[in-house]
């Protein structure tokens, strides 16, 4: 989605978009059952204003309340008291009218406009049954797949690991064996246990190797990423799903991702949009990033819109 704006940058902004937009005397609320809670040289600051502004410090969240006679309102009002004060001298020097403020109150407008388009757009598109949806189709997923208990010990080399293999043969303690020999130094001290994990997320290799194998089977060596792996089966189980409430951010997040890259490709595809750079013609900033994890129903329940829309 749109960049967080800084609280400076965003203030600044909506007081003197406020001051063109509304005369001194206007005491329109800006909002439903608004309130003016100040007034600097004749005009208002709603609480509202102060509202937003305590939203872009971070200081409450998207719709959480704020008591207007709260200390932290306080403190925020008195803070937009001030830069409205610091407008209003700058704007007495002239500064708004400089090539230089013009840009900046430009760029500032866009980014607030191109934001507040993002939050229309997701807002209308992410509803209750949309996450309800993915999430049924992470449950489907979910009784089909199976999460396996795994324990590791990586060697530098097949010699090793081939020792490693007889050692085990022989007798030896995996756990133990694990401590003593494995070089992966993330898991090496707690016997090698790599946790609960399902195919789909595992290395290719890991998953070719393990997907026959049974509780309790001894698998490797194998070349892997860090060296010759032998892994052991701990446990085979069906994957436990979360609860929608669990599973609710990660959807939310990853349904805001594809309809801003919807979004996107719709206004690229229309605008006529030349970058003027040499190199790599596909590296064009403004795509959104994709979130670092998305729900693992989600490419599946995608790929046929996408597979449509082309």
């Amino acid at each position: 989605m749109g960049q967080t704006l800084r609280p400076f940058t965003v203030l600044m902004l909506v007081l003197t978009l406020a001051a063109c937009g509304r005369g001194a005397g206007d005491e329109t609320p800006p909002e439903p059952g608004d309130r003016a809670v100040a007034r600097v040289e004749g005009a208002a600051i709603w609480a509202s204003d102060v509202k937003r502004e305590a939203v872009a410090q971070g200081l409450i969240g998207e719709g959480e309340p704020l008591d207007v006679t709260s200390d932290l309102f306080r403190r925020v009002l008195d803070e937009v008291i001030d830069q409205k004060l610091l407008a209003r001298e700058a704007d007495r020097r002239g500064l708004a009218d400089s090539p230089l403020a013009q840009r900046r109150l430009e760029a500032t407008r866009e980014r607030i406009l191109g934001d507040m388009l993002v939050e229309t757009t997701v807002n209308r598109a992410i509803s209750d049954e949309a996450v309800q949806t993915l999430y049924q189709e992470q449950l489907r997923l979910a009784r089909n797949s199976e999460e396996i208990r795994l324990r590791l010990i990586m060697s530098a080399t097949r010699e090793d690991a081939d020792a490693v293999r007889g050692m085990l043969a022989a007798g030896a303690n995996f756990e133990q064996l694990a401590m003593q020999r494995s070089t992966d130094e993330a898991t090496r001290f707690s016997g090698g246990d790599l946790g609960y994990a399902t195919l789909d997320v595992m290395p290719a290799v890991y998953a070719a190797a393990l997907r026959d194998a049974a509780a309790g089977d001894t698998v490797g060596p194998f070349e892997a990423e860090g060296g010759w792996a032998v892994l052991r089966v701990e446990d085979r189980r069906r994957e436990t799903p979360p609860t929608l409430e669990q599973a609710r951010p990660q959807i939310v997040r990853y349904l805001t991702y594809e309809e801003v890259r919807r979004l996107l490709e719709q206004l690229r595809g229309r605008a006529e949009v030349e970058v003027m750079l040499t190199g790599d013609p596909l590296a064009v900033p403004g795509a959104p990033e994709e979130p670092d994890s998305a729900p693992p129903a989600a490419a599946e329940a995608q790929t046929p819109q996408t597979e449509d829309a082309a």
